[in-house]
């Protein structure tokens, strides 16, 4: 499956965008779907993530409450909503996918990457 992520931009502090990451190739109902970002000299960390129907998500702390996860399979495309943007959110962000029914927080886990869209959110 190829991933092509979009909708990055600059914002200003307590602003929203949203992401979207579009599969082809193989049908994304398939893959648990997930987004992670890495922040210049960080390591890559995970964001957010979906069970392959959409009923499940699952986020990590920093984003709880601010951000969403969803999916529209029959157009092969996740979003994520990122609400109340903070300075800190500033990071490439990414969209993976494996090919699984379990849903992993671990970068290492994913098969398929896209290439990464850039979110700067300013003070």
């Amino acid at each position: 499956v190829q991933l092509q992520a979009s909708g990055g931009g600059l914002v200003q502090a307590g602003g929203s965008l949203r992401l979207s990451c579009a599969a082809s190739g193989r049908t994304s109902s398939n893959y648990v779907m997930a987004w992670f970002r890495q922040a210049p000299g960080k390591v890559r960390e995970f964001v957010a993530a979906s069970s392959r129907s959409g009923d499940n998500t699952y986020y990590a702390d920093s984003v709880k409450g601010r951000f969403t996860i969803s999916r529209d399979n029959a157009k092969n495309t996740v979003y994520l909503q990122m609400n109340s943007l903070k300075p800190e959110d500033t990071a490439v962000y990414y969209c993976a996918a494996r090919p699984t029914t379990v849903v992993s927080y671990h970068r290492s886990q994913y098969n398929y990457w896209g290439q990464g869209t850039q979110v700067t959110v300013s003070s």
